[in-house]
């Protein structure tokens, strides 16, 4: 063999090595866990008589948001969380991997589910919400906590919805958010794990306690609206009844039957 054959080959060999390392590197490669090692770090707690019930039993708990894991569609029912004042700062944060959530005891989607597929990768708990660390930030990128949504519909009235909510925050200082896709039959899916894609998403709001509790509903087709947030306001009792979650189980029957039934638009003031 000549040296320019000698040349060829060994260029050859090289290239077949790079191609199948960034091959095993996209398919395999996952980083470690966001999760706290120690239970002595800081989290953000959420209110015990607010959170809904599970239709799946697989609750989990993360340091910053909590979430109920569906494993036939590959996502959460919902996921909830406590949005403080205090949570909205403009830290920099450098945008993490999305990786598998390691407390989904039948393991959560793989990313790659939603290569090529058309669809962002939607937060349900915003990463927006959680820049006032590292760790809370870098939770948010458990693929537990993604949603298939239309890229207009992600970027346009559903974050919208998101900004309003902070808005909410810093009027009142502190906001309880559910939200999640709306996890029916007939949907269709991507990816080898066939992730469901809802046609609908919900958010519920909350604030004070006691007979000072307000709430709020919204429901939305996952696609760009130039609608006001107003017209996608519903009463609880509709979102439950499209996704068969109880949300509001542990305060009194009386109070859900009145909170959950009614449209109180009025308690809270909108900008978009």
């Amino acid at each position: 063999m000549n040296k320019t054959s000698k040349n060829k080959l060994i260029y050859s060999v090289l290239m077949l090595a790079c191609i199948a390392g960034f091959w095993l590197f996209e398919n395999f490669y996952t980083p470690d866990t966001y999760s706290q090692q120690t239970e002595n770090g800081p989290t953000t707690s959420v209110a015990s008589n607010l959170i809904p019930g599970s239709t799946t039993g697989d609750i989990v708990e993360h340091s910053h948001y909590m979430l109920s894991y569906n494993e036939p569609f590959e996502q959460a029912e919902w996921v909830a969380y406590t949005l403080k004042k205090e949570h909205l700062t403009n830290d920099d944060r450098k945008r993490p991997y999305f990786i598998e959530d390691p407390k989904v005891r039948t393991k959560s989607a793989d990313w790659r589910n939603y290569k090529g597929s058309g669809y962002d990768r939607g937060h349900l708990c915003p990463a927006g919400d959680r820049r006032f660390t590292e760790q809370a930030y870098n939770e948010t990128f458990y693929t537990s906590n993604i949603s298939p949504q239309d890229r207009e519909f992600n970027a346009g009235i559903w974050n919208e919805l998101e900004m309003q909510v902070r808005i909410w925050a810093k009027q009142h200082g502190e906001i309880f958010v559910i939200t999640a896709g709306v996890l029916e039959e007939g949907l269709d899916e991507i990816g080898q794990e066939d992730v469901d894609v809802p046609r609908y998403y919900y958010k519920i709001v909350a604030r004070g306690n006691g007979d000072d509790l307000k709430i709020l509903a919204f429901l939305m087709e996952g696609k760009q609206s130039s609608k006001p947030l107003k017209r996608f306001v519903v009463s609880v009792h509709e979102v439950e009844k499209r996704t068969g979650i109880d949300f509001f189980q542990k305060i009194s029957k009386q109070q859900q039957d009145q909170l959950e039934a009614k449209v109180d638009t009025g308690s809270w003031k909108f900008k978009f």
